[in-house]
C-alpha cells in the first residue's frame, strides 16, 4: 500500500470561542438557595457564568465558535473535510451534532460525527484531529467543544448549579512541516464512573466534589508531566498551561506540581465557569484574543471529568 501526500505532521491555525449573553452572578443564585459570593468564590473560584436561553441551542453555540475559529484560520469552508464536536450535552442524541455544524458553516459533504469523553472530550477530538491529518484521511480538521449544560444542571442543587456554564470553543487543524501538535496522554478512571453522572433522560446532572476533587488533584499532574515529556518539552518551556476549567482550587494544585514557572496559567473559570468539553479552547482563544499568549509559543492542554476521562497534549499556538 502506498499512501501519497501525508502529512508529517498536523498544527492549530487558529482558535475561536463563544458565549451566551446573560450572566448570571453569584448574587443572582444567592437568591434561588442558600449560598453567597463568598462561599462559592472559596470552593470552586467562580463569580460569574454565562448560560444559554432555551432559544438558543448546543449546536447554534458550537457554529458560532467555529464560524470564528474558520475565519481566523484564513481558510475557506471548502477546505474543511472533516468536522468533530465535542460534546456530552445535546438535546438529542440523533442527529449529531457536527453534521449540523458543518451545514450551517456551508461545508459540504465532510466526514463529522461528535465525541464524548465530557470534559476531556476536546482534547480527545484534537489528537483524533492530528491522527487523521498524519494518517492521509483528512486535510483540514474543525473541532469544536461546545456544551449547554444549563438544560442538565438542577438550579436548585448548590453543589451543581454554582459550577455549571454553556459556551463554546473551536480550533482549525491544518497539516504541517513538522508536528504543532504533541502525542496525546490519554486514558480513564473507569472505577469511578459514578462520580459525575447523568442517570437517565430524565436526570439532572449528579457529581461526587469530593471523589473528583481528590482524584483530580492526585492522578493528573503525572498526566501533564507525561505529555510534557512525550512532546520532547520541559514544563519550564512551556507558555501556557491550559487544564479544564473545572475548579480554580484543582487547576491552581496541578499547576503546583506541574512546576511550569514561565506558563501564563488559564483561570477562565472565574468568569466563565465550567463548561466541561468547551472550556479548554474556549480559554485558550480568549488568552490568545487579550495578547496574554503569544504565536509560537508551547501551550500544554489538559483535560478530565466525566468518566472518569483524562487527556493532555502540547500544542503550539497558532
Amino acid at each position: 500500500m502506498r499512501i501519497p501526500n501525508v502529512a508529517p505532521g498536523a498544527k492549530v491555525l487558529a482558535f475561536g470561542g463563544y458565549q451566551p449573553s446573560t450572566v448570571v452572578t453569584n448574587d443572582d443564585l444567592a437568591k434561588t438557595m442558600e449560598t453567597n459570593d463568598e462561599w462559592i468564590q472559596s470552593r470552586v473560584g467562580i463569580k460569574e457564568r454565562r448560560v444559554a436561553g432555551p432559544e438558543e441551542s448546543l449546536a447554534d453555540m458550537a457554529t458560532q465558535a467555529g464560524g470564528k475559529a474558520l475565519a481566523a484560520s484564513g481558510l475557506a469552508a471548502s477546505d474543511i473535510d472533516l468536522v468533530i464536536v465535542a460534546t456530552c450535552t445535546p438535546e438529542s442524541m440523533i442527529p449529531n451534532v457536527a453534521a449540523t455544524v458543518a451545514h450551517r458553516l456551508g461545508i459540504e459533504a465532510p466526514g463529522a460525527f461528535d465525541v464524548n469523553a465530557a470534559c476531556a472530550g476536546f482534547c480527545y477530538a484534537l489528537a483524533t484531529a492530528s491522527a487523521a491529518i498524519r494518517g492521509g484521511s483528512a486535510k483540514h480538521v474543525l473541532v469544536v467543544g461546545a456544551e449547554k449544560l444549563s438544560q442538565w444542571t438542577d438550579w436548585t442543587d448548590r453543589a451543581t448549579a454554582v459550577i455549571f456554564a454553556d459556551g463554546a470553543g473551536a480550533a482549525v487543524v491544518g497539516p504541517a512541516d513538522e508536528p504543532g501538535i504533541g502525542p496525546v496522554v490519554w486514558g480513564s478512571a473507569g472505577d469511578k464512573f459514578d462520580a459525575i453522572i447523568v442517570k437517565d433522560r430524565n436526570s439532572f446532572l449528579h457529581q461526587e466534589g469530593q471523589t473528583v476533587f481528590r482524584w483530580a488533584t492526585t492522578a493528573l499532574a503525572p498526566v501533564a508531566l507525561e505529555a510534557c515529556e512525550r512532546a520532547g518539552v520541559d514544563p519550564s518551556e512551556l507558555a501556557a498551561f491550559v487544564p479544564h476549567q473545572a475548579n480554580l482550587r484543582i487547576i491552581e494544585a496541578i499547576a503546583r506540581k506541574l512546576g511550569a514557572h514561565n506558563a501564563v496559567i488559564a483561570r477562565d473559570i472565574v468568569l466563565a465557569g465550567n463548561t466541561s468539553a468547551a472550556s479548554v479552547p474556549l480559554a485558550l482563544s480568549r488568552m490568545i484574543e487579550r495578547g496574554e499568549v503569544q504565536s509560537g509559543g508551547l501551550a500544554l492542554l489538559l483535560g478530565f471529568g466525566a468518566g472518569l476521562t483524562y487527556a493532555g497534549q502540547v500544542i503550539e499556538i497558532p
